[in-house]
């Protein structure tokens, strides 16, 4: 799941002091301690594991060039930080309306995305039309410059600005005031520009600090609507005194950054995870955040920031930083949960938004380093309550309790499977599904609306039930799963199927079994057949890889060997039937990852795959929407089988 295994706790939650002045940070002792610390951070940093579902993308957002007397910046200089700093995409925002000859699309694999900063209040950022121009009244807007309007009305606004540069600039004048004073002493001024080259992100960093006010304000507006928090750079390339420019594009752009959780960078997939909420902001400069993750947890399945989420049985709020900090959980701008460490874990009883901020200790002060967007914890409405209807169409025949092999007698229940027959129909396609509960549970007698649904479309559907562990571990579900689909093969004519248009597939754990019978020959040719007998497979929020970490030791053991072997993925070849290879948005933990490593394995090895993610659903509804006339997975499931 969610949770790793907490790292030791580090130098980054140390023992705090009281905190210093941004003035009193530049002193030259301050500025190496911080610089020894970070150091310190990027060698105890470790990655978590990934969910998978999407991609980290270090964005930068409010930022200027070219636009006006105040900016210096230009549009080169920007792409040439971008790419020395990892930043992959950047929001630019004229001051005058969004220009058609801004920068837009992917530069050097940098993709820009262009807007405007409209008033002094709303960052806007439109679609263009063909000819280059701004489509007025589209796109999205974020409140901008809160420090000048906490009272200000988010009606019409996506998000906010709760981190800004230009905010600790207009709060604390002392760093501007210290600047123009050292410039006219010749000998502290030689100090200060041999400190700010020497620790450039230290320097810069000490005018950082946490605004209550703009996260109270951000707060507020999320227990109303979903709202998305954005850091803002506001960076102008302008602070130049006696030809020294203390604010450049690379400083800046290491300093604050938006991460935006993507499925790919294009710019429709950007904005809509920006629209969404799946976002985290962080002070990169203090060290690299990449691979923080917050979400719930249920058995429903992983829900993100952005997300709402039905609080069902246990509920888990966790989060997983990349290094030990100070971990805090906030519900309607309160903490309600403090922890030191790389994980938090909370049982969420309470409704609502609730977001996560991580402190480290630097210099021993306390600094801000990440602040989540929410996850929306919600009740159950009606439409949770819905189940697909377990009636049967009169134009399916339900036919029962085949006996597929011989073994024990206790087992005979188990070693059964059903056959739905569209009426009338002869010489039809096959779909023979293996049904999930993690190896443990489950059984056909639950799958009456899948097999009535495939049937009504056609195909003789044939669901086996099969031995679970942990009585019978591994491989006894693999041996079942193919002496069932021996069966078929022998006696599906009769039921008005086609022997040489077998398709396997299977959700879950059948997804595992689906895909291991298809690509590991051994379990077929018990029975004097092969995967050359199987047309296609439909692995559908499957696992293919069981050989990374623990878990699962009550189905497969720990012997690494045998792990191996139960692996899927293991067994890729060029020779392999063609796989619809499928996962969910709010998917269990770890899924979406299988599934596009195993989908990229199969395409490596010259398999025809084809990879489908679904939207707006999770691992449970994935199944329960098999009734559903416009359901995906059903849709891209006939696509694929026809």
């Amino acid at each position: 799941m969610l949770i790793v295994s907490a790292l030791a706790q580090s130098s980054a939650v140390e023992q705090t002091n009281t905190p210093r002045s941004s003035v009193e940070r530049l002193e030259r002792q301050h500025l190496q301690a911080v610089h020894e610390a970070r150091q310190r951070f990027a060698q105890e940093r470790r990655l978590p594991p990934s969910h998978g579902l999407y991609d980290d993308y270090r964005a930068v957002m409010h930022i200027h060039a070219e636009d006006a007397d105040h900016t210096k910046g230009t549009r080169p200089e920007m792409l040439a930080a971008a790419r020395k700093t990892g930043v992959q995409v950047v929001f630019t925002t004229d001051h005058h309306g969004p220009k058609p000859e801004a920068w837009r699309g992917v530069r050097d694999g940098v993709l820009f995305i262009a807007g405007s900063e409209t008033g002094r209040g709303t960052l806007w950022f439109p679609d263009f039309g063909p000819d280059g121009q701004p489509i007025p009244d589209s796109g999205y807007r974020f409140l901008s410059h809160v420090e000048e309007r906490y009272d200000a009305d988010t009606e019409g606004m996506v998000g906010m600005e709760i981190v800004n540069r230009h905010t600790d600039a207009i709060l604390d004048r002392r760093l501007e005031q210290y600047l123009k004073e050292a410039a006219a002493e010749p000998d502290r001024w030689r100090k200060v520009v041999e400190d700010f080259r020497s620790f450039p992100d230290e320097f810069f960093g000490a005018g950082t600090d946490y605004r209550p006010e703009m996260l109270a304000k951000f707060d507020r507006a999320t227990q109303a609507k979903h709202f998305t928090g954005i850091a803002a750079n506001d960076a102008h390339q302008n602070v130049i005194i006696h030809g020294v420019t203390f604010d450049p594009y690379e400083v800046s752009f290491r300093n604050l950054t938006t991460h935006i959780l993507a499925r790919g960078l294009t710019e429709p997939l950007i904005r809509e995870a920006l629209t969404n909420g799946q976002v985290y902001v962080a002070h990169d400069w203090l060290c690299d955040p990449t691979g923080f993750m917050f979400g719930a947890v249920n058995n429903l399945g992983v829900f993100n920031m952005g997300d709402s989420a039905l609080v069902l049985g246990r509920t888990r709020l966790m989060a997983v930083t990349p290094l030990a900090a100070k971990l805090k959980l906030i519900h309607k701008g309160a903490v309600v949960h403090e922890t030191t460490g790389t994980n938090l874990t909370f049982e969420a009883k309470e409704t609502g938004p609730y977001r996560v901020e991580a402190w480290l200790t630097v210099n021993g002060e306390e600094r801000p380093w990440i602040y989540s967007n929410p996850v929306y914890l919600r009740g159950p409405a009606l439409s949770d309550l819905v189940l697909p209807s377990m009636e049967i169409s009169p134009e399916v025949e339900w036919r029962k309790d085949f006996a597929y092999r011989e073994g024990a007698v206790a087992d005979a229940a188990k070693h059964k499977l059903d056959v739905y027959v569209p009426k009338g129909k002869s010489n039809a396609p096959v779909f023979f599904f293996l049904h999930g509960g993690a190896w443990r549970m489950g059984d056909r007698s639950q799958y009456p609306p899948l097999g009535n649904r495939y049937a009504r479309e056609g195909f003789v559907t044939v669901v086996p039930s099969y031995r679970l562990a942990p009585k019978h571990p591994h491989p006894a579900q693999i041996e079942d799963a193919a002496a069932a689909f021996a069966w078929t093969v022998r006696h599906i004519a009769e039921h008005g199927g086609d022997t040489n248009r077998i398709y396997v597939g299977g959700h879950s754990a059948g997804g595992h079994l689906a895909a291991l019978l298809s690509l590991d020959d051994r379990h077929l040719a018990a029975h004097q057949l092969s995967p050359k007998n199987i047309r296609g497979v439909l692995a559908l929020s499957g696992v293919y890889d069981l050989t990374g970490g623990e878990g699962l030791e009550s189905v497969f053991g720990r012997d690494a060997e045998v792990r191996r072997l139960a692996s899927p993925q293991t067994h890729v070849r060029r020779e392999s039937p063609p796989f619809l290879v499928t996962y969910c948005q709010w998917d269990y933990f770890s899924l979406p990852g299988q599934a596009r490593a195993f989908h990229h394995a199969l395409r490596q090895a010259g398999v025809a795959s084809e990879l489908v993610y679904v939207p707006g659903e999770n691992h449970i509804s994935e199944m329960l929407k098999v009734s559903s006339k416009d359901d995906l997975t059903v849709a891209a499931a006939l696509k694929f089988m026809k």
